[in-house]
């Protein structure tokens, strides 16, 4: 589930692998690109942490973060 903290969305997924974990990555790279607006995030084996703000809002959540979380979940 998604939460805010100091200013961003945030989320930590895990999965079975580092290949599951890496394709859900390419998964959200390319629907973040498609709407021009991209995470910050890490991995680390089988977890992928994501965070989304807007830059060009002042670094807060706005629709378009939440716009991008909602895909995200579709992906998973």
């Amino acid at each position: 589930m998604w939460h805010e903290e100091n200013n961003r969305l945030k989320r930590t997924f895990r999965f079975a692998d580092f290949s599951q974990a890496f394709a859900f990555m390419t998964r959200v790279a390319l629907a973040a690109e498609k709407m021009d607006h991209h995470p910050w995030w890490s991995n680390v084996y089988n977890t992928v942490s994501i965070e989304l703000s807007t830059h060009d809002a002042g670094d807060i959540v706005t629709d378009k973060d939440r716009a991008l979380a909602k895909v995200i979940d579709s992906l998973v």
